[in-house]
């Protein structure tokens, strides 16, 4: 046995030997607990990197310790295999994206296996196979039917590079998620889903999911949904027989409407322009609009920008003619798209207002009005061709008729009931929320089952006649267009209702249909009745701990909560929601900028590995930051985690040593030695489990480890292993070999091929993973810990569990590093540090 840590033959050999033994297979045992613990799949790209790296480390790592902790741990992986970067590469490379896309899969499969990642191979999925976008196209069905799937035409988000429809999610800062190009708006006709009919229940049960997400992500999925309770109201259009309505959460402000304003992708624009020459003004701002994001249009700092119409509405509440306008910060997706603006009471309508020069007219008060009626001077400064800005908050209705002297909130309901009696409005709940979009002008993804005759109409395929398959004997076009288009062996088809011809649906889903549900199919993925198996899914569901990017917060997440609900209320599944933990991670960065290849500050991990072995990029990636924070890549770093490697390595090379020599321990050490290598043990026991279990900071875990292999050495140093054949073995000798199988044990789920060899050199048998995870005995700590509160500005924000015998110095060196006093204090100065000895610490910020 060499005192070498030769970690490409250790690895290769144990990854080898879990293989061959399938230890990581699983199926349904009731008699266990169960525990799914689940990574987000990657997009096979080709290669993984850091960040990968960093997201499945840490599953594993759970995965590994609620193994040994007697659970039944389902951990699979898969493959998103539908989307663009597929095509872009078959048009560059010249290579069909289907090849390309398996290439890529053998090969992260294979950069994975040396990670020594515990999957399940055995349940590996890939979403391009037939066998599981086949249940994409039942899904879609099952939603057709529900009414949950249907065909609209309306403005979409086109992004001309990828020659393809977008979501609302998928455009960033006015920019296509993929290639970055400008997206514009263009009329189209699509299929959507009905994710808006859930739209009360997925913000609802954000409730639920308090004690176990993320409060960001939380936050981002309540304000993407955007309940808003107000009113609708039906402005006629003077001079045509056409109604506007409009939403508005201020119904109270009706009478001080001055114009409407509408989004310039309203349908009834047309209408409203012709034969009033606007309209190659209003064409042109159309054009302009169109290229802008949605998100910036609506941005408070945005310039407000508009175009007269050449028509005016009428107000109901006072039978007044209003200019209609277009602008900007108008949006078609919230409420009806079109709004009565009031200048004098929303800073939007006040700056547009002020740039065109219409009237402001004040219809609240900040406080009780004189009568007879308010004229809008005293309250506002002089009134409202002085106002500075909008006034928004509460107050008084005046210039509002028979609802003058009404306190403002009061209104809201007042006129809500008025508008209902009057025939002219109603009391409404709005959503933000849209319906999902999922048409893709794109060949790499899911055919949607759907068929178009001139006789009957829409008419989706047969379930018997699933799955559509995508056609791979194509050639690829160099345009980027879809080869659907013109492939007459694809589209071409009979009628399955009146067998005449017809032709199929060319367009695709999009690629967030496959990542919706892909977590139930683990559960039965060889399962052919069915998308999922009733038995499994309901006994391995909800998922326990899902780990992924904050960045899949709006679209990945809600979309997976839409469809678990959908397929619960068809009987698939039993639960409301998919994932009871969720850890979002932060970015692997390098020189302060995420990792990317633009930036040309990229790690390949094939060459970490190949340098310094699969242990040590796992040990420094968990070791040099708690998953939700980012990490700050160093190349120090990994040369710390592998001398600390080879540090362990050569302890347990000697301890094992000794015992290969002598058949057991031979120890030179007194009862207090004894009694002190027990306590450090149950204390990194405790301590190594609680940094896992119930906080994921497996960089303090680590550091806990660290200390006890300190003590191990100093122990060893000072005589207490002997090589004399006079030395007390016995009971003392077993109290160190336990503390070294500790050591061991609590190493093998952050780095197990090591772990594994290192046990085989102590003389055991059957694998490490085999072993249950070591509890410790709370009497052997007790007496040797106290706890300190720590304050800050006199409210308790956290607890440290201590050595008795530490000093001040110690305690308040602790107390500073501790990750939750250094997010209450952030960059504040500390003005004042008070200890009171063993019991508190308080910190004046």
């Amino acid at each position: 046995m060499e005192n070498y840590y030769n970690f490409k033959e250790i690895e290769s050999k144990w990854q080898k030997i879990w293989e061959k033994d399938e230890i990581f297979k699983v199926e349904e045992d009731i008699s266990k607990k169960k525990c799914y613990l689940l990574e987000m799949f990657p997009y096979p790209s080709g290669r993984i990197h850091m960040g990968h790296v960093r997201n499945y480390t840490i599953g594993d790592v759970l995965a590994r310790f609620k193994r040994m902790q007697g659970y039944n741990v389902l951990h699979p992986m898969g493959w998103d295999a539908f989307g663009l970067p597929a095509e872009n590469a078959a048009i560059k490379n010249r290579v069909h994206p289907a090849q390309w896309t398996m290439d890529n899969i053998d090969y992260m499969r294979k950069q994975l296996k040396l990670l020594g990642i515990s999957y399940d191979w055995d349940r590996e999925i890939a979403t391009c196979n037939p066998g599981y976008y086949k249940w994409n196209q039942w899904i879609f069905l099952k939603m057709f039917e529900r009414g949950l799937a249907y065909r609209k035409k309306g403005f979409v988000n086109w992004c001309d590079s990828c020659q393809t429809v977008l979501a609302n999610e998928q455009v960033e800062g006015g920019l296509c998620w993929r290639c970055e190009s400008v997206v514009m708006q263009k009329e189209m006709e699509g299929w959507f889903l009905k994710i808006t009919y859930y739209a009360e229940e997925l913000l609802s049960g954000c409730e639920k999911l308090v004690s176990g997400w993320d409060e960001r992500v939380l936050t981002m999925q309540k304000n993407w949904i955007g309940k808003s309770y107000g009113a609708e109201v039906d402005f006629p259009v003077d001079g045509l027989d056409k109604v506007i309505r409009i939403f508005t959460t201020r119904q109270d402000t009706l009478f001080g409407a001055t114009f409407m304003s509408m989004a310039p992708e309203h349908l009834l624009v047309d209408e409203l322009t012709k034969g009033t020459g606007q309209e190659g003004a209003v064409k042109s701002f159309i054009t302009e609009i169109s290229r802008e994001d949605k998100r910036i249009r609506c941005a408070e700092e945005t310039e407000k920008k508009g175009v007269f119409t050449g028509r005016y509405a009428i107000n109901p509440m006072n039978g007044e003619k209003i200019p209609i306008y277009l602008a900007n910060f108008v949006l078609i997706e919230y409420g009806t798209g079109a709004i009565m603006s009031v200048p004098a009471h929303d800073q939007r309508d006040f700056e547009f207002a002020k740039k065109y020069k219409i009237p402001i007219r004040v219809v609240i008060s900040p406080t009780y009005p004189s009568f007879p009626p308010y004229k809008g001077g005293d309250n506002m400064g002089g009134g409202p061709q002085t106002m500075k800005e909008a006034y928004t908050g509460e107050g008084y209705l005046v210039n509002s008729g028979q609802f003058n002297g009404l306190n403002s909130i009061e209104a809201l309901d007042r006129i809500g009931n008025y508008l209902k009696e009057n025939g002219i409005g109603k009391k409404t709940v709005n959503y933000r929320l849209r319906d999902w979009g999922i048409s893709r002008q794109r060949y790499w993804g899911t055919p949607i089952p759907i068929i178009y005759c001139k006789g009957c109409g829409i008419i989706p395929v047969p379930y018997e006649d699933l799955p559509v398959i995508l056609p791979t004997d194509i050639n690829f076009p160099q345009d980027g267009k879809s080869p659907l288009v013109n492939n007459d062996r694809f589209m071409k088809i009979k009628c399955p209702k009146c067998k005449g011809d017809a032709q199929r649906e060319v367009d695709t889903m999009d690629t967030f249909i496959c990542s919706s549900w892909y977590f139930l199919r683990y559960t039965s993925p060889r399962f052919n009745d069915y998308p999922v198996k009733m038995e499994s899914v309901n006994y391995w569901m909800p998922v326990d701990q899902y780990i992924g990017g904050i960045e899949h917060a709006v679209l990945h997440l809600l979309y997976a909560r839409f469809f678990t609900k959908f397929l619960r209320d068809i009987g698939l599944v039993d639960i409301d929601e998919p994932f009871t933990n969720l850890l979002t991670q932060g970015m692997v960065v390098k020189n302060g900028a995420k990792m990317s290849k633009s930036k040309g500050n990229v790690v390949d991990p094939d060459n970490i590995i190949d340098k310094y072995g699969a242990d040590t990029a796992r040990l420094f990636i968990l070791f040099t930051s708690p998953p939700e924070k980012d990490l700050d890549w160093s190349d120090q770093g990994v040369e710390g985690a592998f001398r600390f490697l080879n540090r362990v390595w050569r302890l347990i090379h000697q301890v094992s040593t000794l015992n290969q020599v002598q058949g057991k321990f031979q120890v030179s050490s007194s009862e207090d030695e004894k009694s002190e290598i027990r306590r450090i043990t149950h204390v990194t026991v405790k301590r190594v489990t609680e940094d896992i279990e119930k906080r994921f900071h497996f960089n303090t875990a680590i550091s806990a480890i660290m200390e006890f292999v300190n003590a191990l050495y100093q122990f060893k140093d000072s005589g207490v292993l002997s090589t004399s054949p006079h030395s007390e073995g016995g009971e003392k000798g077993e109290v160190f070999r336990d503390a070294i199988h500790t050591l061991i044990i609590l190493l093998s789920p952050l780095v197990p091929c090591i772990a594994e060899e290192m046990w085989e050199m102590m003389g055991n048998r059957g694998g490490i993973m085999k072993e249950p995870w070591p509890s410790y005995d709370p009497e052997f700590i007790k007496a040797e810990e106290i706890t300190i509160v720590i304050q800050i500005n006199g409210k308790v924000r956290s607890r440290l569990t201590l050595n008795a015998d530490i000093n001040d110095d110690g305690i308040k060196e602790a107390v500073l590093s501790n990750d939750k006093v250094k997010e209450w204090v952030g960059d504040k100065e500390i003005k004042k540090l008070v200890i009171v000895p063993k019991k508190l610490v308080s910190i004046v910020i």
